[in-house]
């Protein structure tokens, strides 16, 4: 089922953990509502301007969620966030391109050097952080 022009149902709601612990991760009907919203209003515009995204983490479910270690809270347990890179593109250039750009995402965290969270939720606070580890603790800052 297609959520948008190029992103699947089945590419937001993969997990790993998810076959490995048999959780099942199917999103409710309101969570496909919010994944589309997602997909559309966010990462279709990422696509037009930077090619391929590869989506890492999706939906959760609040078991997995809980599974991974995940924050409670997390807006992807919602449908509301991804984590993403772009094949070719370094994470950095990546998060300084969305946050540079007019998509409208309400948060956009930096994390790690590793991945580049993006959400979409109707406040679209256009909230770009930056998370690093100190000890066992991650810290948000403004970025």
């Amino acid at each position: 089922m297609n959520l948008s022009q190029h992103f699947t149902i089945s590419e937001l709601t993969r997990s790993q953990t998810a076959v490995r612990r048999g959780i099942d991760n199917t999103p409710t009907p309101q969570v496909v509502h919010r994944l589309t919203l997602l997909c559309t209003n966010v990462l279709e515009f990422i696509r037009q301007g930077c090619g391929v995204v590869a989506v890492t983490s999706g939906y959760r479910s609040p078991i997995l969620n809980r599974a991974i270690g995940g924050a409670n809270g997390s807006q992807h347990t919602t449908g509301d966030a991804a984590d993403i890179n772009v094949p070719g593109m370094t994470i950095e250039d990546l998060f300084q391109w969305i946050k540079a750009s007019g998509i409208k995402y309400d948060q956009l965290i930096q994390e790690f050097d590793q991945w580049v969270h993006v959400s979409y939720s109707d406040n679209q606070r256009r909230q770009a952080l930056r998370a690093t580890k100190e000890g066992n603790r991650t810290i948000y800052s403004p970025a």
